[in-house]
């Protein structure tokens, strides 16, 4: 994974509703909003922040309801425990830093770790999983992976849930739940920021 912009052309050269081509094109929008927070301060900052959280927590989720399973079959039990373990860590920094001022020195040395360790997460996907999948599935089942990936993006939990990261079995049975308060808690949120 060098950079968004290398992301965004290894997406344009799989076909539409790939499963692949998708999760490439959120890495490529996530190393954006993470640039995003870097360079803003104050209310702006902060809105970046909440905007990258989200972005992680549905993208996360979504990854180990959908590819995880077919990521066993494909590229290994232990390849898949690996990325998993990383997503659990990075949904508990994940949590820790949404607790933060985002303009104090601490989010700012946590943050740059925080980055740093999805960055590599991504890459280790991007180079495992990711042809591993490609390599295991045809164009159909690439396609439907896309559109449950969709799906389950339109639905996921916006804020990290650590206790549930991790486990493909636990997003299935309490994401629904977070997911529904996540949304109660972000619409209560906006309607007191508007007032």
């Amino acid at each position: 994974m060098g950079d968004a912009k290398t992301e965004r052309q290894q997406a344009d050269d799989l076909p539409g509703g790939n499963v692949v081509r998708i999760l490439l094109q959120q890495h490529a929008h996530i190393r954006d909003l993470f640039s995003n927070v870097k360079k803003t301060r104050g209310d702006e900052r902060q809105q970046w922040f909440d905007k990258l959280r989200a972005t992680l927590a549905v993208h996360e989720t979504a990854e180990e309801m959908i590819l995880r399973p077919v990521a066993k079959r494909t590229a290994g039990e232990a390849e898949v425990e690996a990325r998993n373990l990383e997503e659990k860590f990075a949904s508990e920094t994940l949590a820790e830093l949404e607790t933060m001022d985002v303009d104090s020195a601490e989010f700012d040395t946590k943050f740059a770790y925080f980055e740093r360790a999805v960055i590599k997460h991504a890459e280790r996907e991007e180079q495992q999983e990711f042809p591993a999948v490609l390599a295991g599935c045809d164009q159909d089942q690439l396609r439907t992976m896309g559109y449950h990936l969709q799906s389950v993006l339109s639905m996921a939990p916006t804020h990290p849930h650590p206790k549930v990261a991790g486990s493909t079995t636990a997003q299935w049975v309490m994401g629904p739940f977070a997911s529904l308060l996540d949304r109660v808690k972000d619409a209560v949120e906006a309607s007191r920021s508007r007032h």
